[in-house]
Parts: C-alpha cells; sequence; structure tokens
C-alpha cells in the first residue's frame, strides 16, 4: 500500500515516442508494459457500428484523453474496455493479458477502474463506506471469517476503515467520513466517486467526464488532483472531456473519435492544429461544433 503521508515527487513530463506497435507513448514509459492496448476494436449494435478499428497504446503512466463530438462513441469504448460490453471485433488487453470473455468484476481485479459520466454514488450509504464498497480487490478476509465476524474480518475491517480514511484524508474528504454520499456537495461527490475507483488498486483509472457540471475553480482543482493521482500512485490515466481547456492542460497524448473511428492521435499540439479534428468539430464552414 502506497503511504499517502508522503510527500508526492512528480513524475516529470516527457515527449511521446514510438512504441513497437506504432503508437506512441511517453518516452519514460517506453521500458515498461503498456498498460493498455487496444487493437481494432469494435462493436456493431444491430446494424450499426458504434466503434470501430478503435487502436491505442496506453503508456504506464501517461495521462491521456478521448476526445471527440458528442455521439462519437467515447462513452461505448469505455464499456469495452471495461467488458460493460463484449466486443464484436478485435482485442483489449490490460498489463499483456487479454480480458477476452472476463466479466467487468475479473476486469477490475486485472486493474481498470471507471467513474461514470453521471456519478454512480451509494447515495445512502457513508462517505467511508462508499470508499470500503470499492475495496473489494484489497480485501484479504475469508468467507468463514465474513460469516462470522470472527478475528479475521475484524482485523480486516479495521485495515479497511484505516485505509479508508487515508484515501479520504488524502483527497480532502476525511472530515466528512461519516456523512451521507447523497449530502455532499457536487464537487465532492466527483472527487468520492474518483477515490472509491482509486480504492480497487487500478493501473489505470478511467475518467468519464469529470469536469462535468464543475465551476472553473474546480475545474482547476480537479487538474492538480489528476497529476496527484498520477504522480502518487503511478499509474495511468484516461479520461473523456469536454473541456478543451483541461484537456489540453492535462493530456500527454490524445485520441479523437468521430462516428465511432479514429481520425487522429498525437500530442495536445498536433491535435489543436490538426485541419481533420477541426473540421470535426467545427464543420467544413466553420460552424458551431456541439463539443
Amino acid at each position: 500500500m502506497i503511504d499517502l503521508k508522503q510527500p508526492v515527487k512528480r513524475i516529470p513530463d516527457s515527449p511521446l515516442v514510438p512504441y513497437p506497435s506504432r503508437s506512441l507513448v511517453p518516452e519514460r514509459d517506453i521500458s515498461s508494459m503498456p498498460v493498455l492496448e487496444t487493437q481494432h476494436l469494435g462493436i456493431d449494435f444491430g446494424g450499426l457500428t458504434a466503434v470501430d478499428d478503435f487502436t491505442i497504446t496506453v503508456g504506464a503512466t501517461e495521462i491521456c484523453g478521448l476526445i471527440g463530438p458528442n455521439g462519437a462513441g467515447k462513452t461505448t469504448v469505455f464499456n469495452l474496455l471495461t467488458n460493460v460490453y463484449q466486443p464484436t471485433r478485435g482485442n483489449i488487453m490490460v498489463n499483456g493479458f487479454s480480458t477476452a470473455g472476463k466479466s467487468t468484476h475479473q476486469v477490475s481485479r486485472m486493474g481498470i477502474a471507471r467513474t461514470f459520466q453521471n456519478i454512480r454514488l451509494y447515495n445512502n450509504l457513508s462517505v467511508i463506506d462508499n470508499v470500503k464498497v470499492g475495496m473489494h480487490n484489497m480485501m484479504k478476509e475469508n468467507l468463514w471469517a465474513a460469516i462470522t465476524h470472527g478475528f479475521g474480518y475484524g482485523k480486516a475491517e479495521r485495515q479497511a476503515n484505516e485505509t479508508a480514511l487515508e484515501f479520504l484524508d488524502f483527497f480532502g474528504l476525511a472530515d466528512l467520513a461519516s456523512a451521507p454520499a447523497g449530502s455532499l456537495p457536487y464537487g465532492a461527490q466527483r472527487r468520492l466517486e474518483i477515490v472509491r475507483a482509486l480504492a480497487s488498486s487500478p493501473r489505470i483509472l478511467l475518467l468519464d467526464e469529470p469536469a462535468a457540471g464543475m465551476n472553473p475553480s474546480e475545474t482547476q482543482e480537479l487538474m492538480e488532483n489528476i497529476r496527484r493521482i498520477r504522480d502518487t500512485f503511478h499509474i495511468a490515466v484516461m479520461l473523456i472531456e469536454h473541456d478543451m481547456s483541461l484537456v489540453m492542460g492535462i493530456c500527454e497524448g490524445i485520441c479523437v473519435l468521430n462516428y465511432g473511428k479514429v481520425i487522429a492521435k498525437g500530442t495536445p499540439d498536433d491535435i489543436k492544429s490538426n485541419p481533420v479534428v477541426i473540421e470535426a468539430y467545427l464543420g467544413k464552414k466553420g460552424g458551431k461544433g456541439d463539443a
């Protein structure tokens, strides 16, 4: 377990370089196994192709963005990566292992955690209990101890409480540990959902529109928290976001989807100046886009 009370050492910025699969990853991650690789991933719903030929590599400590106009297929990609949807074609590899045929629970144990576009907390449970729900991958007590509430259960429960409080303190939520999750302000609920996802000990954290509904100061705090998450836990973060100031300010690599297809991949500077991306968002005549 990472000591969350120790000072955080900033992971240095790093240029993107080609990985052997010809995808780009931060140079500092080039000697590590990619945390996530997809190859020609796609899914059809009846006669509709929602995602097609989605291929990406995410470095072990990369912060990357998945952007595109509304309806481009971004959340569908997240549902594929977590096996909420089973792909029609293509492969997903997490830390070098295929997720084919795995349940969402098994994929979580492989190292993927996510948040949702619409916050999904257990509103009637306390803040700390919401975090403990996310700690299922860390709980080690045996079935008999859990049934009888014997010594093993009590020890595991104490450790879970201590760890959950450390997580909450790290994100400034420890004073609210006993409060019902549904009573928290909107920004705090967003942070709690991220804490709960982190409590599952992921290798990559998927954030679906984490800045939705936030004011500028909350968005700035979110950017700092995302960097702090990466630097503290040494994990990758992949986010869907429409706030381009956040995406361009924090992401090292960006993948752009349109109508379920990847139309561009590269650094923020590459994406900002890419005419295909500009057309996808603004249209050929420069009309106002929906992003």
